[in-house]
């Protein structure tokens, strides 16, 4: 299956469409934080007043994100004022355009599991599905996008920048030593 995402056309024709649909809630939903004045302070107290705790025992589940919201998120929350709509949008407008999609796909999907730790459910357990599988494609998810362009060309840089080149100009073990 996981071959079949990853490598198949009309695969990469489906994602085209779950992408989309992704691509369109991020999007509009940083759009509206950016645009509507958001504030995570609420949310953020919320989380740390009511965390995720099991009924029984009264245990936190998340005990180190619950400290990660109350001693750094909390106090810091201006930044996460900043981060949290610009990180939506940005998250969408990968998935829209099909650039560094497997990228956006994984910061969504933290994203979403960030949500997720704090206890909001919504709709974020049918983001973190459709972005799980748009990860798991990898580059086929952006294949009727802009990676198709995008990522030859990084491939390319990549390799020249790791390809250590000798005194002559020749690459690295192609028949001398890089240190003669």
């Amino acid at each position: 299956m996981i071959k079949w995402l990853r490598e198949n056309r009309y695969a990469a024709g489906l994602l085209l469409f779950v992408r989309l649909y992704l691509g369109y809630e991020w999007m509009t939903a940083g759009w509206h934080k950016l645009t509507g004045g958001f504030d995570a302070t609420g949310f953020l107290k919320n989380a740390v007043a009511n965390p995720v705790a099991d009924k029984a025992t009264k245990e936190l589940v998340y005990p180190t994100f619950h400290a990660f919201l109350e001693t750094f998120a909390l106090p810091n929350a201006k930044l996460f004022n900043f981060l949290i709509p610009l990180g939506e949008f940005l998250v969408g407008l990968g998935l829209l355009l099909g650039c560094l999609t497997a990228a956006a796909a994984f910061f969504g999907l933290l994203m979403n599991f960030m949500f997720l730790f704090a206890g909001t459910v919504s709709t974020n357990p049918w983001l973190v599905l459709l972005g799980g599988i748009v990860f798991m494609a990898g580059m086929n998810a952006g294949k009727f996008g802009v990676d198709f362009y995008l990522m030859p060309y990084l491939k390319t840089v990549w390799r020249k920048l790791t390809h250590a080149k000798d005194e002559g100009g020749k690459p690295a073990g192609k028949g001398t030593p890089a240190h003669a």
